[in-house]
């Protein structure tokens, strides 16, 4: 379940739970947004190892492709020398996908850690009989938008930069070619 979706349904059981007066309803609102949250943390975390791993695989194939061509060079060997050079920088290119891959699993699930404990503090307080009355959205409701805005666009940017990193290295190709 991706981020936006997870908001979404976060929001809609709170906006729906937000319009009643019975506090127990609004807890179990909150109950049930809490349990949202966990299930997309657990999601989350497992789909961090099976990134790494394929991350760490690259690399090893990155390495390979390395000595492979190098082994060819010390041979005389041009041809195998440059398929070799061709696989290196596929594994590069993989490899820089792969990091922010995972950089941005971790950024996930950094953000819903914070929102967890955010909600999970509001739920203790409303099932301790203190807290917002249910009618009022809490304020700075807005903070992990801006959050999660701001998270959204640091994942924009690394991704428009790998695409220029991409066609600059086919255009470098394309004239070491001709």
């Amino acid at each position: 379940m991706g981020l936006d979706e997870l908001r979404s349904r976060l929001d809609h059981l709170l906006a729906g739970q937000g319009r009643s007066t019975d506090r127990r309803a609004y807890a179990s609102g909150l109950h049930a947004a809490l349990l949202e949250y966990k299930l997309a943390l657990g999601q989350s975390r497992d789909s961090l190892p099976p990134a790494e791993r394929a991350l760490s695989q690259e690399e090893q194939h990155l390495a390979d492709a390395l000595r492979r061509g190098r082994l060819a060079a010390e041979i005389g060997d041009a041809e195998t020398s440059r398929i070799a050079e061709e696989y290196a920088v596929r594994h590069r290119e993989r490899i820089e996908l792969l990091t922010r891959k995972v950089s941005v699993i971790r950024d996930e699930i950094g953000y819903m850690e914070r929102e967890y404990e955010v909600l999970a503090a509001r739920y203790q307080s409303v099932r301790q009989g203190g807290g917002p009355p249910p009618d009022v959205p809490p304020s700075g409701a807005d903070l992990p938008d801006r959050e999660f805005d701001a998270l959204k666009a640091k994942a924009d940017r690394d991704a428009a930069a790998q695409a220029v990193a991409a066609q600059l290295e086919i255009l470098k190709k394309k004239l070491g070619k001709q």
